[in-house]
């Protein structure tokens, strides 16, 4: 899930109203904020949700969304026997935003738009009108995420094991990018391995590339900041707008990881670590392949300009094809 969110000081000016990224953010107008906040908190989330997803219990919480494992009473009276989804909805101070569900609505709408066996499931969206909840349904994962895999494999995974994990993931990560959907919050804990194989998920800060579904509303990248610092590229912390290459600086971190035990830059935001110069002391992790270190390295810089892979090579470099990798050595030769 995402970092924590603070809606606190959010500018109210007729310029940013007319922002379309501005009103899944702003402050009730006219209406004060501690009489919506009041009156969304006498409204509680019932048990069943449009009379159809029991909530049975939480499944985690963020700063943007909280996830539950829910029911579904529609199913199980046709007679299926696993009728259950994970249901995600906005926290409690965002729902309390007017026209909140509009962002949450965007984050289903760019997850659908992939139609990947690697990329999360999503089933329907919804709103409940009693309480005035928005929420959508999704395939209900069973397995660890790689931040709890991480905790039991310190030292990191076999060869093998991290290329089972890596090449669907790429894979997943190429689709979204060729459907013209950035993730924006690639780590650990959004990816799972589950019972059905690997699974990307939480599009929750992604945004589609220009042109692509144009009406949605976007995060406010001057408003909000949820970035994860240690997998978040040096320019996306420094305001620089969601790109291919931020996507994959985080999942170079992710792969490095799982193929050492230890983030690249301790975890350290990268704006620190590149200004510590820890690139410089950077190692490749033992159990990975010699082939796949410069791909991996490249993907790594803190500078976007020398980030020139993309992730098809990255995937290729894993998936050892050596001709397509002369290939990338030699653009990055003439590069330099």
């Amino acid at each position: 899930m995402s970092e924590s969110v603070s809606l606190d000081n959010l500018p109210v000016s007729e310029e940013e109203i007319a922002d379309l990224t501005y009103f899944a953010f702003a402050k009730a107008v006219p209406a004060p904020r501690d009489v919506l906040t009041s009156q969304a908190r006498t409204i509680e989330l019932p048990d069943v949700l449009v009379g159809r997803y029991r909530l049975e219990r939480l499944l985690g919480a963020g700063g943007m969304g909280v996830v539950y494992r829910a029911r579904d009473l529609l199913h199980e009276q046709f007679g299926d026997p696993e009728p259950y989804v994970a249901l995600k909805m906005l926290g409690e101070e965002l729902a309390e935003s007017p026209d909140a569900s509009a962002l949450l609505y965007s984050e289903f709408a760019m997850t659908r738009r992939l139609h990947h066996p690697n990329v999360l499931r999503l089933h329907s969206f919804e709103v409940d009108t009693c309480c005035r909840r928005a929420f959508f349904t999704m395939e209900l994962m069973r397995g660890l995420t790689l931040d709890r895999l991480l905790c039991d494999r310190p030292l990191g995974l076999s060869w093998p094991e991290l290329r089972d994990i890596a090449l669907p993931l790429l894979d997943a990560l190429a689709h979204s990018h060729s459907r013209g959907v950035l993730h924006g919050d690639l780590k650990p804990s959004n990816v799972m391995v589950s019972e059905d194989g690997v699974r990307l998920f939480d599009f929750g800060l992604g945004q589609s590339m220009e042109g692509v579904m144009p009406g949605l509303a976007q995060l406010s990248r001057n408003r909000i900041n949820a970035w994860t610092p240690g997998y978040a590229a040096p320019e996306l912390l420094e305001g620089q707008p969601l790109s291919t290459g931020t996507d994959i600086y985080a999942v170079a971190c992710v792969l490095y990881e799982l193929a050492g035990g230890k983030h690249p830059f301790n975890r350290l935001p990268s704006i620190r670590a590149r200004d510590e110069r820890l690139d410089r002391e950077l190692l490749a992790p033992r159990t990975l392949p010699k082939h796949c270190w410069p791909a991996l390295r490249a993907a790594l810089s803190f500078d976007a300009s020398q980030r020139i892979i993309t992730v098809p090579e990255l995937y290729d470099s894993f998936n050892w094809q050596p001709l397509l990798l002369r290939c990338w050595s030699a653009r990055v030769g003439r590069k330099v």
